[in-house]
């Protein structure tokens, strides 16, 4: 048992406490208790479908205690990771509202005024999220360009001194200095502060929108690290893009909205106590993660599709609209910010963090015979995004086995930016690829050893921020780039960028594909001009435009709202349709190889991730097999005692608990009565709703739903609330506070149909009942989420509290 160790995952710490207060313990493998069992999930054959679902019984304490004796209290060098293993340790976010007693008294106690102003509630608080993420978005934009601007003027009087009188290696040296510096303190942040604003946060938030609970993903205090990181990440000079951590900072600054409060401030304004649930706090986490996508590209309905496509589980036409006017408002309020600090303060000529520039459609139009030349380029991007995903797969795979400790990832960190300072300068140097400065809009034009009134062309990709560069690629005018430049740019960044994702910095990884595929696009484009001895139609700047939308759809694999994204960030219609071409090919081609980037990095984290369909082979399966027993259940009248114990069980450690009738008379247990959470009932022991049982008919404290709204979500552990050995005799009744109609399906139920009604109802919790309506399992989450299509057919992942 020794082996089975934790690994460095999303909640960022090792030893987080639970919601439930208890210390996330290395508890063995539930399927299947022997270190093999890590090996991989188990092939299903027809003669195991009869054991599947039956949880090994495991004596959690005695294996606990064997694993303190025989661990080391150090960390390991290498932490054990299997891709085939389904982490226990990510809770459920409750999408489904329980309709108890308290609830129906309020709903119908409100009237259709009332329910007026609660729906123009929700429109406030979405103009107030894209008023504070377009904000949010000009800060980030602002400093990172001050910031970038001082390190490139630094650095390049540097150089331009040096090369007069020689002695580079000192600009060198300055150069990787400068990048290290900057991001040792950008990682030291994420490392030490809140590892869950490492990345863009795209995965996180798409596995919150699907209803799994990942530790801090909507804290404030991981929105400050997450934009202070990127700034530093940016100015750091790595190859990232500050456009994907906007998503994850506009669903921060959602979920703190909505809710009227902030728990890390302990502040509560007392507002919005209404939407203080997790269904509510979802709708408006996809209007933030909108809002963030429109802020990063001034595109509003690709903010909408990206978060339809991307993000959301779960949609309805009235959300639409609403998550349309958040990205509306975010995409304005930054149009105006910016254009104000740029002084003209009517233009509104800055929509989105990057703006593409415009393409002229006369002159760059397309003609029929470029639409094969177009597919071909979706096939190129679909190869080298699934080249790219498959390396930074086993890259990941490397780094949670090895550079778990937050001191290596530092170092990591510094490492990458001080070797990106390192490789960019070593290709200025021996590029001679020189260009006249006159009629050129570079930002630093570096000189060299060029002539006079002339720069050095590579520096231009290299020696400024990506999103300029790609600008810069897509407009340049055609002869700007020496094909030799743009092929060795394309080789080295390519391998740059695919180091960079996945260091415990916050970056995204938008720009970097963009560029990337702008650089091979523009290097096609040049190719097809020398075939077709210089045509008009064959221009570099079009075709960087395609190579940028094939390279990103093949690493991403988004086709719907990229598409749009890409139309309304260059401000041109006519490019729709090859575009829409190139993403569906790159598409169709990375999925063949293997899946997109975002997928991979959940599949990586172990998340019980529900797809919008279960596994296609899964019919043979039926509820029996893959629920979980046995199943805690409460009676309507309960002893508080009994409540207490229960609750303080680390080895089963429940959320949900069904509630039966107890006949007294026999002992046989009478049928479900309703569910209720360890959320309520820990509301309810806190509060002590219960009554002695000499005295039944002693009036109780009233409950009201308040009671509950204001715990959420941060509900106290077990151990943190005190019962006494006399009211440990007291009776509770649950009767008032349990969901009497919760979800149930018989046990003869196929897998996909229970999957459908526990994925499109957004259940947390489903009862297996029989056909006399009694208890005999409970299908959760990691029920569902550990049977997978694999290469060989169905599979079984095994279950683990990594």
């Amino acid at each position: 048992m020794a082996n089975v160790a934790k690994k460095v995952s999303w909640s960022g710490r090792d030893r987080d406490d639970d919601e439930d207060g208890r210390a996330g313990e290395t508890t063995p493998l539930l399927n299947g208790t022997g270190p093999g069992a890590a090996g991989g999930g188990r092939q299903l054959t027809p003669s195991s479908f009869l054991r599947i679902g039956q949880l090994s019984n495991v004596d959690l304490n005695e294996d606990i205690h064997e694993l303190e004796t025989e661990v080391p209290r150090q960390r390991p060098n290498e932490i054990p990771h299997n891709e085939k293993l389904l982490s226990l340790k990510y809770e459920s976010l409750d999408y489904d509202n329980s309709e108890n007693q308290l609830f129906l008294e309020e709903e119908r106690r409100i009237n259709h005024a009332a329910f007026r102003t609660v729906e123009i509630k929700r429109w406030v608080i979405c103009a107030m999220i894209g008023i504070l993420t377009g904000l949010v978005a000009c800060f980030i934009d602002i400093v990172v360009e001050n910031l970038a601007g001082l390190k490139y003027r630094v650095v390049k009087d540097n150089i331009d001194k040096f090369t007069a009188k020689g002695g580079l290696s000192f600009s060198l040296l300055l150069w990787a200095t400068l990048n290290a510096s900057v991001v040792m303190v950008g990682s030291l942040i994420v490392a030490f502060i809140e590892p869950v604003a490492a990345g863009s946060g795209i995965p996180q938030i798409k596995c919150y929108l699907n209803g799994v609970k990942i530790p801090h993903v909507v804290r404030l205090k991981t929105l400050v690290i997450k934009v202070c990181g990127v700034i530093l990440s940016v100015v750091g000079g790595l190859a990232v893009g500050k456009e994907g951590p906007m998503i994850h900072s506009g669903s921060v600054i959602a979920a703190g909205i909505s809710q009227g409060r902030s728990t890390s401030l302990k502040r509560d304004f007392k507002i919005f106590e209404y939407f203080r649930r997790d269904t509510e706090k979802r709708d408006f986490v996809s209007a933030g993660a909108a809002a963030g996508v429109s802020a990063a590209f001034g595109a509003p309905v690709g903010g909408v599709l990206f978060s339809l496509e991307e993000g959301a589980s779960f949609w309805n036409q009235f959300l639409t609209w609403r998550i349309f006017f958040a990205s509306m408002i975010s995409t304005f309020t930054l149009n105006s910010v910016l254009s104000v600090y740029h002084g003209n303060a009517w233009d509104l000529s800055s929509p989105g963090l990057i703006n593409f520039g415009r393409f002229d459609s006369e002159k760059m139009g397309y003609t029929i015979q470029e639409i094969p030349i177009f597919i071909f380029m979706g096939v190129v991007g679909g190869i080298l995004g699934a080249l790219f995903n498959a390396l930074n797969y086993w890259l990941t795979m490397f780094r949670i086995r090895y550079i778990h400790r937050p001191c290596l990832q530092v170092v990591e960190a510094m490492l990458v930016a001080a070797v990106t300072a390192t490789v960019g300068f070593v290709m200025i140097y021996c590029s001679r690829d020189c260009q006249p400065i006159q009629g050129s809009s570079v930002a630093y034009p570096l000189q060299l050893f060029c002539a006079d009134g002339e720069y050095n062309s590579m520096a231009t990709a290299f020696f400024n921020t990506p999103e300029k560069s790609v600008v810069n690629l897509f407009h340049d005018p055609p002869g700007s780039y020496n094909p030799m430049t743009l092929g060795m740019f394309t080789l080295m960044y390519f391998f740059l960028a695919c180091w960079t994702y996945g260091l415990t910095v916050s970056a995204g990884v938008f720009i970097p594909s963009l560029l990337i595929g702008a650089a091979w696009g523009r290097l096609f484009g040049i190719s097809l001009s020398y075939l077709t001895k210089g045509s008009i139609w064959a221009d570099p700047g079009k075709y960087a435009l395609m190579g940028a939308a094939a390279q990103l759809g093949g690493i991403v694999r988004m086709t719907l709202s990229l598409t749009v994204i890409m139309m309304e960030a260059t401000g041109n219609v006519t490019y729709g349709f090859p575009i829409m071409l190139v993403l569906m090919t790159a598409k169709i081609v990375g999925d063949y190889f293997v899946e997109g980037l975002y997928d991979m990095h959940i599949q990586l984290q172990s998340v019980p991730f529900l797809h919008w369909e279960a596994p296609v082979t899964s019919h043979s399966l039926t509820a029996r097999e893959v629920m979980s027993t046995p199943v805690t259940c409460l009676r309507r009248i309960e002893r508080v005692g009994t409540v207490v114990d229960i609750l303080s069980d680390t080895s089963s450690n429940h959320n949900g608990f069904p509630v039966v009738e107890s006949n007294p008379d026999t002992t046989q247990v009478a049928g479900l009565r309703g569910l209720i959470l360890r959320s309520q009932l820990i509301v309810l022991l806190k509060h002590k709703v219960f009554v002695e049982r000499a005295n039944r008919s002693l009036v109780q404290r009233r409950l009201k739903l308040k009671d509950f709204r204001d715990a959420y979500p941060r509900f106290p552990p077990i151990q943190s609330i005190h019962v006494s050995q006399d009211e440990r005799e007291c009776m509770i009744d649950l009767s008032e506070f349990m969901n009497p109609s919760p979800y149930t399906v018989p046990q003869e139920a196929s897998l996909p149909r229970v999957f459908k009604l526990f994925r499109a109802l957004g259940l947390r919790h489903l009862v297996v009942v029989d056909n006399r309506n009694e208890v005999v399992g409970m299908v959760t989450r990691k029920d569902l989420a550990r049977y997978r299509l694999g290469k060989e057919g169905l599979e079984e992942l095994s279950l683990a509290q990594t």
